[in-house]
């Protein structure tokens, strides 16, 4: 049973800037694993994270560092949430995420949709 949905567009080029410009961000918003990727996937996976956020109802106070986006080669990516994130879907009976992540034409998009069992 789908228990919430969730969608994010991000600008590329506003986000590296926004990145260069406050450095720090790079570090509260991407776990160790996230923050050497390229620009593009940084925003796919910020976009990912706005929508997991959405998908669960956007209460205050979630961490960014306990949602993690994986790559899987061949497949879609797995949502990894820890901490707050994982405490608000366990409240909410979420037993899985389902990701769909993309960039093009200088836009990352991202659209989650997290099932109940």
């Amino acid at each position: 049973m789908i228990a919430g949905v969730g969608i994010d567009v991000v600008d590329i080029a506003r986000f590296v800037a926004t990145l260069e410009r406050v450095p720090a961000l790079r570090e509260r918003l991407f776990t160790p694993d996230e923050r050497e990727l390229p620009a593009a996937s940084l925003a796919a996976r910020f976009a990912a994270k706005e929508a997991i956020a959405k998908a669960l109802g956007a209460p205050p106070g979630m961490s960014w560092q306990d949602a993690t986006v994986r790559r899987v080669a061949g497949a879609q990516p797995v949502v990894e949430v820890t901490g707050t994130v994982l405490a608000r879907a366990s409240e909410l009976g979420i037993a899985r995420f389902h990701l769909s992540i993309s960039h093009d034409a200088g836009i990352a998009s991202a659209v989650v949709v997290a099932e109940r069992d």
